[in-house]
Order: structure tokens, then C-alpha cells, then sequence
């Protein structure tokens, strides 16, 4: 099974090791920024000279909320600007493509594609779309989840291994419709949750290639998310249930030594989840749940608190409706993004899109006011400030007030994804 599995890898490898047929152009030589804390914001519709939008990465000083005459230009290596992941040393971003599925290498001091000599490397090609993907904490190696690969003798679906200093795929290795990957504290495993087959599957990156680095474990409801203990012994599973055409929403409690289930926490629904402390938040929209007074909003979403001591659901609150896939902590609040939420906009009354700010002290949860889908959290280090890209917009809220600073940016284009990475 080892070898058959090896094999497989390395037939998948094989497969895929090619890149984006785009030319190699000559680095371009416009100076950087110069700025020393700054956040990229993927922009798949930046004007250019006559007519039409080009995918680059405008860039922001997120010391002073500022925007850089400069941008990091994708146009010769993919045609969109989309999903952002960046190395844990913060030297490279990875730039998802979903029209061509593919994906930008960026140099972030050098704001450019990552270059060899003279030439900017091409763009990797997946073997399909990817709503999932990071780069691994030792900076050489990213990984995305692809649930259509085409695999040799089985089930589509893979995770992709991409090397981060030729920005090529260097392995593929087969797991049934797998989504989302999710990586461990250490670095030393990966969480591959394949929704459509209720299978999670831990991975051991240093195996690939070498033996069989595979070991399933079962069974769930639609898993769509996972977090780790901060020790990495156990892994806390968020089925979607319901909300995914699945039975019951919960939180599957797996102890990685024994691989076993050791307790399922029910929950009204689960899509995405975070720990801070000693407290799991979980969010999600279980079907028909109404909003209650005070927002004209038919259908709501939940955000659950379990305490990780007790393993026990120690409250609820009301968020948005829609899918919940962004969760971030800012300075002690929790702000949580949705797509595809109930928009409400009345002349003169109420506005509010899928933007929720939940504040754990008192359990109050603000709205925000702008409409749109949430599509990146960033909050900016050491300051009371959140970057969101919210509807195509960057947003700029103030967590001392939940609402929208005085001082926004205007993002020509549309603004999908935002990172810092200083």
C-alpha cells in the first residue's frame, strides 16, 4: 500500500510538473515602496492604458493607511489576482489565479514575480481549482487541497506540493476529493478534510515522496474546517452538517496520538473556527434560522463559544447569515466574514453586509455597515486598526468603535484578498 501510494505520488508529480505557458520577461526595474510595514491587496482589475484591468498587488502602508504609487505587477504571470498566502518569514507571497488555476510567486522586499537571473519564473499551474492553500512554516514548501485532480486509478482529488524556490509542482499526492488543508502549529502535519467523502486524513510532509504519508481517519458530517490545540495533540474537526446538505453540525474532538474521536460537540453550525485561549469560536448559518428583532435580515448565522477545559458549548451569539470562511482575532475581538449573506440596504435605515465584530467580553455583536461579501481579514499589528475586503471594497475599521475609520482607501478595481507582510 506504501509503494502504491509513492508511486502514485510520484505519477502525479509527473503529471503536473509544468508551469503556466506564459513568456519570461525581463525584471522589471521600477523602484520598490520603500515602505517598511506594508500590506499587499490582490487587485485582479487594476485600470490600465486603454481600457480593461490588469491583476496586480497594490500595496499599503499600514502604519499610516496609506496607498503606494507602486504596485506589484502579475500581468505577465497570471491573469487574475485573487486568494493570498504568505510565508511565515513573510519573503513570499503566493498569488492564486482562479480563471487560469494557477499561482504567482511575489519576492515581497523585491515587489516583483520571484525572479531567476534575468527572468521572472513562470506561474504554476494546479491541476484544478483550490479554495485552500498556505505555505508551510519551513518556507520552502506550499501546499494547496485541489478536490478534482485527476489521479491514476482513483478518485480525483490531491494536495499539491509547490516548491518555493522554482515555484513548481514537485508532488502530488492523492486524497479523495480532499478541499482544505490546514497545518499544524509545528509544521510537521497537515489536516486534509475532504467534505464530500466525510474523511479527514493527517499527512506527514517529510513522507511525501519517501513512503506512505497518509493516515485517514474516520468519520464525519461534511468537515470543512480544523484547528489545533496549541500543543498539536489534539484537533478540534467543525462538521458543516446541515448547512453543507450533511445531517448535524459539531465539533469533532480527535486526539492525533490515538486517532480517535474523542467527543462530538453538537453546535447549531460550523464552517469556520479559531482558538484563542482557552476558548473555541466557531461560526456558521444552519438553514432558517431567523434573526429575531432589530435588523430587517430574514435568516441569521451563529457564533458558538465552546470552553476547551470542559469541552462544552458555553454560549451563542447572532452573527450574519451566508457561508462563514474568515475569522480573525483583533485586539480581542473577534471579526468574522462571510460570503453570500443577506444584504440590507434601506434608504435612510439600516445597512448591513457580512461583516460581524463579536466582542467576547460582554457578548455584544456590531454589524458592519457595508454591503458586500467578505473575502479577507488582515489585522494591522500594534494598531486599533482591521483591513477587510469587503464587496470589492478595502474597508478600514477601528475596533474602538466597530465602525469604519474616518480616513478609507480607495482600491481602483476590486480588492479580493489583503495580507500584511511586514
Amino acid at each position: 500500500m506504501k509503494r502504491a501510494i509513492a508511486a502514485l505520488v510520484l505519477i502525479g508529480a509527473g503529471m503536473f510538473l509544468v508551469s503556466c505557458g506564459y513568456s519570461n520577461p525581463t525584471v522589471p526595474t521600477t523602484p520598490t515602496s520603500g515602505i517598511t510595514f506594508r500590506a499587499f491587496v490582490s487587485n485582479p482589475l487594476s485600470p490600465v492604458t486603454g481600457g480593461g484591468g490588469a491583476p496586480v498587488l497594490n500595496i499599503v502602508d499600514a502604519s499610516k493607511d496609506l496607498l503606494a504609487f507602486q504596485r506589484v505587477s502579475l500581468f505577465t504571470s497570471v491573469p487574475q489576482a485573487g486568494m493570498m498566502a504568505v510565508s511565515p518569514n513573510k519573503k513570499l507571497t503566493m498569488v492564486y489565479s482562479g480563471s487560469s488555476n494557477s499561482i504567482a510567486l511575489v519576492d515581497n522586499t523585491a515587489e516583483t514575480i520571484v525572479s531567476s537571473g534575468s527572468s521572472t519564473l513562470p506561474a504554476v499551474l494546479l491541476p484544478g481549482s483550490t479554495v485552500s492553500m498556505f505555505v508551510s512554516k519551513l518556507n520552502t514548501e506550499g501546499f494547496a487541497a485541489v478536490p478534482t485532480a485527476p489521479v491514476l486509478g482513483q478518485s480525483p482529488g490531491a494536495i499539491v506540493r509547490i516548491s518555493m524556490a522554482s515555484n513548481v509542482v514537485d508532488a502530488l499526492v492523492p486524497i479523495p476529493g480532499v478541499r482544505f488543508v490546514i497545518e499544524n502549529n509545528s509544521g510537521n502535519t497537515i489536516m486534509a478534510l475532504s467534505d464530500t467523502t466525510n474523511m479527514a486524513t493527517l499527512v506527514a510532509p517529510s513522507l511525501i515522496g519517501v513512503s506512505d504519508p497518509l493516515t485517514p481517519i474516520c468519520c464525519f458530517d461534511h468537515p470543512v474546517w480544523a484547528v489545533f490545540s496549541a500543543d498539536d495533540t489534539t484537533a478540534y474537526i467543525l462538521n458543516c452538517g446541515p448547512e453543507c446538505g450533511g445531517t448535524a453540525a459539531s465539533v469533532s474532538v480527535v486526539d492525533i496520538e490515538t486517532l480517535t474521536i474523542t467527543k462530538v460537540i453538537p453546535v447549531t453550525a460550523a464552517t469556520m473556527g479559531m482558538i484563542s485561549g482557552s476558548t473555541l469560536y466557531v461560526a456558521g448559518t444552519a438553514p432558517g434560522t431567523p434573526c429575531g428583532g432589530g435588523t430587517a435580515a430574514t435568516s441569521c448565522g451563529t457564533l458558538t463559544t465552546i470552553n476547551l477545559g470542559s469541552e462544552s458549548v458555553t454560549g451563542t451569539a447572532t452573527i450574519t447569515d451566508g457561508y462563514h470562511s474568515r475569522m480573525q482575532m483583533a485586539n480581542g475581538q473577534i471579526f468574522v466574514g462571510a460570503t453570500l449573506c443577506t444584504n440590507v440596504n434601506i434608504s435612510g435605515g439600516e445597512a448591513r453586509g457580512c461583516l460581524s465584530m463579536y466582542n467576547p467580553s460582554n457578548g455584544h455583536v456590531v454589524v458592519g455597515t457595508a454591503n458586500g461579501d467578505v473575502t479577507g481579514i488582515q489585522p494591522i499589528t500594534n494598531r486599533n486598526v482591521v483591513y477587510v475586503c469587503q464587496g470589492g471594497n478595502l474597508r478600514i475599521y477601528d475596533t474602538t468603535t466597530d465602525a469604519l475609520q474616518s480616513d478609507q482607501i480607495d482600491i481602483i478595481g476590486q480588492a479580493v484578498d489583503v495580507k500584511l507582510v511586514d
